[in-house]
């Protein structure tokens, strides 16, 4: 008995040891990091109108401002994990938030529109560092279920309240300051955290093969920039141009390419075995198809609140808000129905919702009104959008091998980030074609100028609308999760975050 007692005091004594004693220091400097990418996200959006002026970026080329980022992020991600784990999560995530700000600083001082995608780039490629970084961070310094609960409580607060932030500072900045700002700001946020890191966060390794699917990583983004030039040729060009089919040809080949090296590396970026499963695989198509609509709607709503309606960076910003304050409560209510109802009926009405609003955003003239015609469609899209993100998440990561966990979970976000790409390529595309297309049927007038580019939304917004619809019914047809299902997954499974 007196062993068992010596035993347990033993452990109980290793275990506060194991404690960090600075821990919620640290999340406090994690969350400001976090704080940062998300904020870059949507402060950046409000800016794009008058970036595009200053630069004299043709309407072609305007989605590269959006794409350069989440490519190199969304392509990156899964290798930044893997970084992490093995060359040290604090080191990368230092490593992360200096080269954050010095993309930032490169961005803020760019005099063309090369050196502000080159900046973009290079923002989306240390935050796939940071990101990954600064969560794995969180499950090795919180131990403690509860305490990392509410570790991660706090993470989910700032992602979602950031990007109400974001889209009111994004205004503040741009009206008040200049759009350069929006980039600039990322600099003092970063170096305070950097400092604030250096005495209160821990290192930590992940055991075993350092590896890295370099390979991989390469194949998957270079096909996936390839993809989205091809979109961007399409515009100025033509589908049908040799150059717009040699990219799309190139494209199919690099994923092609990607795929078969996966399916036989040794250690893979992305093992398929994480997306055979017939709901997971499902739900990652899912997830970029609702990715490009989403990303592609802001897009669009950002150039017509400011152009059409005449609204400031700063109106825009707010008029965002309800979509911001929805997704937070659908998020709520989502969680606390799926061990009820099971993911399939909630997302699926979480897409139509998504669809719905899409459809009645169709319906914008040069007299449109943001009550009548707009706020409603904001407030169905973001509930929308709430109930379909929470139980995505459970399904892309329920019956996952624990050994899998942090790829599948690194993966719901590499897609929504892919996502965002291609359909800002693509319905950007799809816009400037249906603009020319309507300039040339038409005798050229500043009205005829105006209503083209109504035009053009219109049929972009119908185009997002069929992604939602295809995502919607791809829920419907193929997600046969039961509530039941939801109940047995374990807690591990259940956090929808970036670590791998």
């Amino acid at each position: 008995m007196s062993n068992d007692s010596g035993g347990t005091a033993t452990a109980t004594a290793a275990a506060t040891a194991a404690v960090d004693p600075k821990r919620w220091l640290a999340l406090s400097v994690i969350a400001i990091a976090q704080l940062m990418v998300v904020l870059d996200a949507t402060v950046v959006n409000i800016a794009l109108p008058s970036a595009q002026e200053a630069l004299h970026i043709s309407t072609a080329d305007r989605q590269w401002i959006v794409t350069a980022y989440t490519l190199a992020f969304g392509g990156l991600l899964l290798l930044g994990g893997r970084i992490a784990d093995f060359f040290g999560r604090r080191r990368t995530f230092l490593v992360g938030l200096l080269g954050f700000a010095g993309a930032s600083a490169l961005g803020g001082a760019a005099v063309n529109a090369e050196t502000l995608y080159a900046a973009r780039g290079l923002q989306g490629a240390f935050g796939a560092l940071l990101a990954p970084a600064a969560l794995s961070l969180i499950t090795v310094t919180f131990t403690e279920a509860k305490e990392r609960a509410k570790a991660f409580g706090v993470f989910g607060a700032i992602s979602g309240g950031g990007a109400a932030i974001g889209l009111i500072s994004g205004g503040l900045l741009t009206q008040y300051a200049n759009w350069r700002w929006t980039l600039l700001v990322n600099i003092p946020i970063a170096i305070i955290a950097f400092v604030a890191a250096l005495p209160v966060v821990r290192e930590s390794k992940a055991a075993g093969d350092t590896r890295y699917d370099i390979p991989g990583a390469i194949l998957a983004t270079a096909g996936q920039v390839a993809l989205v030039y091809g979109f961007t040729k399409a515009a100025t060009d033509g589908w049908s141009a040799g150059v717009t089919v040699t990219w799309l040809v190139a494209a199919g080949i690099l994923l092609t390419a990607f795929v078969v090296w996966e399916s036989r590396a040794k250690h893979p970026l992305l093992p398929l075995r994480v997306l055979w499963d017939r709901n997971r695989g499902t739900s990652f198509v899912v997830s970029i198809l609702v990715g490009a609509g989403m990303l592609g709607m802001f897009l669009f709503m950002t150039f017509y609140l400011q152009q059409t309606m005449g609204y400031s960076a700063l109106k825009s910003g707010f008029a965002y808000l309800p979509f911001s304050v929805g997704i937070i409560a659908a998020a709520t209510v989502a969680a606390r129905f799926l061990p009820r109802v099971g993911p399939r009926v909630i997302m699926s009405v979480g897409g139509l919702l998504g669809t719905a609003a899409m459809i009645w955003l169709t319906r914008l003239d040069l007299q449109s009104d943001y009550v009548v015609d707009i706020l409603p469609a904001f407030v169905a899209m973001s509930f929308g959008m709430g109930l379909v993100f929470v139980p995505l998440s459970s399904v892309a990561l329920t019956g996952v091998a624990n050994h899998d966990a942090g790829v599948a979970s690194a993966l719901v976000n590499t897609t929504q980030q892919v996502g965002g790409s291609l359909g800002t390529a693509l319905l950007n595309t799809i816009f400037t074609t249906a603009v020319t297309g309507y300039l040339t049927s038409h005798a050229a007038s500043p009205l005829i100028e105006a209503e083209a580019a109504i035009h053009g939304y219109n049929v972009a917004f119908t185009a997002s609308a069929v992604l939602l619809g295809v995502a919607a019914l791809l829920v419907i047809l193929f997600i046969r999760r039961t509530p039941a299902d939801v109940n047995s997954t374990s807690d591990q499974e259940q956090v929808p975050v970036l670590v791998h």
